[in-house]
C-alpha cells in the first residue's frame, strides 16, 4: 500500500509540473502573442523561467539566429551519419557506443528480409520541443534509424527544423507530416520497400494541443498495410479528450479496408484504467505489448527514473508508447514478433536523444 501512495504522489507531483509549464506558456504566448508550441520552445531553452524567456524572445542577442532559421543550426558534418543510403540489406553505421548506439539484447541490426517476409516499425516521441542540445539528440535518433533500418517510422512532437533536417538528411524515406506548424506527428517510409497509396490527416475536434491523427495507406513489399500514428491529448487531467481521441482512432482502425492490416502508434499518454474505462480495445484489435506477454524489459517507454533530460525531481514510469494492431482479413498474416525500447544510451551531451524511449517492434509476413 506504501508504495502504492508513493507513486500516486509522484504522479501527481508530475502532473502539477506538467500544469504549472502549462500555465507558463499560456501566459507567455498571451504576453509575445505567438503560439503555444513558440512559448514552450522559448521557456524550455530558458529552464522554464518565465522573465528570462519573454527576454530571450524581444531581446534577442546580436548573433542568435531567429528560430525560423533553426534548420541551419541542425546541419551536421556527413561523417557523423549518412541516412542517404538507399541499399537496405545491411545498413551499416560506425559511431563509437557513447554516441548511443548500444543494441539491446533482443534486437538485431541487420536489415530486413528482401523477399517480403519481415518488416519492421519503429515509434519514437523526439521531443522536438525540449530545444536543449537540439542539435545532438537529432543526431542521435537519426544515428538509430541509420542502425536499425525500420521500413516505417511514427514520429511524434516533431518541429519544422527536425522535418527539415529529417528531409534533406534521410532521402532514403519519404517523410509525410501531419502539420508543418508548431509541433506535430510525422511518418517516414522506406523508399526501397514501401508504396504509398493514400494519406488522410483527420483532426481532432476538440484538442487543445493542436493534436490530430496522421493515416497512410500503404503497400509494404507487396502487401496492404494502414499505418496510423497520433499524439493524444497529453496530462491526466485531459483523460476525457484523450478518450474521445482514442474512440476516434479505433474507429478508424475499424473502417479500414478489411485487406489491410492496421497499424496504430504513438505517444498515446494512455494509463491503462483508461483503456478499461472504454471496455477494453475492440476484439480484432490487440496491443502489441500485452500480445507479446507483457515483456517487463519494455513496458515503461518514460521513465524519470533511468531518463534525467527532464531533470525531475520526482521519479515515474508509465507506458506512454504504444502500439495497436488489426489483422487482415485475407491470407497474409502478419504477425508481431518482438517489441525493444531503444535510445537507451546517453549521447556525448550528455542528454538521451529524447525524454521518451523509442519502441521497436518486429513483424513476420506469413504468406
Amino acid at each position: 500500500m506504501e508504495g502504492k501512495e508513493q507513486e500516486e504522489q509522484q504522479e501527481q507531483e508530475a502532473i502539477a509540473l506538467v500544469q504549472h509549464r502549462q500555465l507558463l506558456c499560456g501566459e507567455f504566448a498571451s504576453i509575445a502573442s505567438c503560439d503555444l508550441a513558440v512559448a514552450q520552445c522559448y521557456l524550455a531553452e530558458n529552464d522554464w523561467d518565465k522573465q528570462r524567456a519573454l527576454n530571450s524572445y524581444f531581446e534577442p542577442p546580436i548573433d542568435e539566429q531567429d528560430l525560423d532559421e533553426m534548420p541551419q543550426t541542425l546541419a551536421v558534418p556527413d561523417a557523423y551519419v549518412d541516412l542517404t543510403d538507399d541499399a537496405t540489406g545491411n545498413t551499416s553505421v560506425q559511431l563509437d557506443s557513447a554516441q548511443c548506439i548500444s543494441a539491446t539484447a533482443n534486437t538485431t541490426c541487420s536489415g530486413q528480409q528482401e523477399d517480403g517476409s519481415s518488416f519492421s516499425l519503429l515509434t519514437w516521441n523526439i521531443d522536438g520541443l525540449d530545444l536543449v542540445n537540439l542539435q545532438e539528440r537529432a543526431q542521435g535518433v537519426c544515428a538509430y534509424i541509420a542502425l536499425y533500418s525500420p521500413d516505417v517510422v511514427f514520429l511524434q512532437e516533431v518541429i519544422s527544423p527536425y522535418l527539415g533536417y529529417l528531409q534533406k538528411r534521410a532521402v532514403s524515406y519519404t517523410v509525410i507530416p501531419a502539420n508543418t506548424e508548431g509541433y506535430f506527428a510525422a511518418i517516414m517510409l522506406k523508399n526501397s520497400r514501401v508504396r504509398i497509396l493514400r494519406q488522410e490527416i483527420t483532426p481532432y475536434p476538440t484538442t487543445s494541443m493542436m493534436r490530430n491523427l496522421l493515416t497512410i495507406n500503404a503497400s509494404i513489399c507487396g502487401n496492404e498495410f494502414c499505418l496510423m500514428t497520433s499524439h493524444l491529448e497529453s496530462t491526466k487531467d485531459h483523460s476525457s479528450e484523450r478518450l474521445n481521441q482514442l474512440k476516434l482512432v479505433l474507429q478508424k482502425m475499424q473502417e479500414a479496408p478489411k485487406s489491410a492490416t492496421v497499424i496504430f502508434g504513438g505517444d498515446t499518454n494512455l494509463r491503462d484504467q483508461e483503456v478499461a474505462k472504454l471496455g477494453g480495445l475492440p476484439s480484432n484489435v490487440l496491443d502489441v505489448w500485452e500480445f507479446l506477454g507483457k515483456p517487463e524489459h519494455c513496458q515503461y517507454t518514460w521513465d524519470t527514473h533511468s531518463n534525467t533530460n527532464l531533470e525531475l525531481r520526482f521519479k515515474c514510469k508509465m507506458r506512454f508508447d504504444r502500439l495497436f494492431f488489426r489483422a487482415a482479413s485475407e491470407s497474409v498474416q502478419v504477425i508481431p514478433q518482438s517489441l525493444d525500447l531503444i535510445g537507451l544510451e546517453k549521447l556525448d551531451c550528455g542528454k538521451f536523444p529524447s525524454d521518451h524511449w523509442g519502441l521497436l517492434c518486429n513483424f513476420d509476413v506469413i504468406l
